[in-house]
């Protein structure tokens, strides 16, 4: 595939972004940068979300993940269910009822000022690791398909510079409003990649419907749950309560997903949003996982050699030709739409999570506000960059597991902070919070070390989330009280 078509393509994509930024983003306030007014359509978000959720790396990794994994990923999937019931009947009832832009505030009620910019510290910081490792994957992709076959040897930093440039370009006017728009095409357009992908294989594969379903079914691929070993990283109950547990934490106690359910008309419509997206992201990552399987299955049966990492695989077949051109093209556009999807959303949650948690513009005049809260996109945006090129230097695995593996760290206080202050009367002094907070995710590795000694062999998996988060409660519980006044949130 030419990369003169792929720039041109890129290129018309993009153009299709900022026009949808300069129509929502004319008013340009920051009540429609943080919440878009409180007005957005839930089925839209609903939609979108389910691009955001994806990211490029459900788009590559999740594919070539089939190979060695099967479809044990369905595990974690299934967990997301309960994971999503938690977030819509037990979190936005308490988000909505205290009408807050940033969710993290509720910390500051429960236990104080210092828990408050804990939280949007913890969060700060998972969100810049899972922002970046969903751009390090789509910056590679454009580095191999474009720059490298133009022989233009452009450095790889420069290529990261262009990716977080352009969306810093249709971001930093509108923000939340325009996001709620873009990820609905960006989500259509993922969705029709990975779709016309299917049909291609299946096609060049000979195979009917019925005929692809039970290839897919039959292949040693398709096995998705495992009980008989507890050690094993795709054992069952580690998957389920994994997935549940991230859901509850990277949406309910993310700034950057709860930022679009709290821009709906009312509590209602952000439960008929989570819900559908629940329901839809099941199917979708079904046909993720079919994908991966009828892509080894074509590899096999062509006599191509599968790239030793696995996060390639889908690349290589889409844009070297080998299902056609428009398959290549689409996949492009795909790859683009599901990374951008939700590192847009990912830049524009930073930058409301830095401007209010950490610097209070929600407490300055409109526009010095505003002021502010565009220098701090654009220092998100240099963040990015910076941390991009740091897993340039690291990173050997696939993206999606690395993914899981730093949330599990960086997460886990946030679960333990919440669970706490939702489930326990006791008001744990804020003095001691952050030290906890930090204390927490260093005990969770000590544990990880020495669990296949303690426990007869048995590793932690993505559970590592859990025990974080339990470990917090546990060190909240112990702490002193806090004599002063009645909780404000209760």
């Amino acid at each position: 595939m030419s990369p003169l078509y792929i720039v041109a393509l890129i290129v018309g994509y993009f153009a299709a972004l900022i026009f949808i930024a300069r129509v929502t983003g004319r008013k340009n306030s920051n009540a429609d940068f943080f919440l878009g007014s409180r007005r957005s359509p839930w089925y839209v978000v609903a939609f979108g979300m389910v691009g955001a959720s994806l990211s490029g790396v459900t788009f590559i990794s999740v594919p070539g993940w089939t190979g060695t994994s099967q479809f044990s990923y369905m595990q974690m999937v299934l967990g997301y269910l309960p994971g999503y019931l938690v977030v819509a009947f037990v979190l936005l009832p308490l988000y909505y009822r205290l009408q807050l832009t940033s969710i993290y505030t509720y910390l500051g009620g429960r236990f104080g000022p210092r828990a408050y910019k804990t939280g949007a510290s913890f969060f700060l910081l998972s969100r810049i690791v899972g922002a970046a490792f969903r751009l390090f994957l789509v910056a590679i992709v454009l580095q191999l398909a474009v720059f490298d076959k133009l022989n233009v040897n452009m450095p790889f930093v420069f290529t990261v510079l262009i990716t977080i440039g352009l969306i810093w370009l249709y971001t930093f006017r509108g923000g939340i409003k325009t996001i709620i728009w873009t990820d609905t095409l960006q989500t259509a357009f993922m969705l029709l990649a990975v779709g016309l992908s299917v049909y291609s294989v299946s096609d060049a594969l000979g195979f009917s419907t019925a005929e692809m379903i039970t290839a897919v079914k039959e292949s040693e691929y398709s096995r998705i749950f495992f009980f008989s070993d507890a050690n094993d990283p795709r054992f069952f109950f580690k998957q389920f309560f994994a997935g549940m547990f991230i859901t509850i934490t990277m949406t309910g106690l993310d700034q950057d997903m709860m930022q679009k359910n709290l821009s709906c008309r009312n509590l209602r419509d952000a439960q008929k949003n989570m819900v559908s997206f629940a329901v839809v992201l099941l199917f979708v990552n079904l046909v993720f996982l079919s994908l991966g399987a009828l892509l080894y299955i074509f590899a096999e049966a062509k006599g191509i050699a599968v790239p030793a990492k696995t996060d390639e695989l889908y690349p290589m077949l889409a844009t070297d030709g080998a299902l056609g051109a428009g398959v290549g093209a689409l996949f492009v556009l795909g790859l683009i739409a599901a990374a951008y999807s939700s590192a847009d959303s990912a830049l524009t949650s930073l930058t409301t999570s830095f401007s209010i948690d950490i610097l209070g513009v929600d407490k300055r005049d409109p526009h010095t506000a505003k002021r502010i809260r565009m220098r701090v996109h654009v220092g998100m945006s240099l963040v990015l960059v910076a941390v991009i090129m740091l897993f340039k230097a690291i990173n050997n695995d696939a993206v999606i597991d690395g993914i899981f593996k730093a949330a599990g760290y960086t997460y886990g206080p946030l679960l333990g902070l919440y669970a706490f202050g939702l489930f326990s009367k006791k008001r744990a002094r804020d003095a001691w919070i952050p030290y906890i907070a930090v204390l927490s995710p260093v005990l969770s590795y000590g544990f990880v070390l020495a669990a296949p000694v303690l426990f007869g062999g048995y590793k932690v998996g993505y559970e590592v989330l859990i025990i974080n988060g339990a470990i917090t409660f546990i060190g909240l519980a112990s702490a002193p009280s806090d004599r002063r006044a009645t909780d404000k949130a209760d």
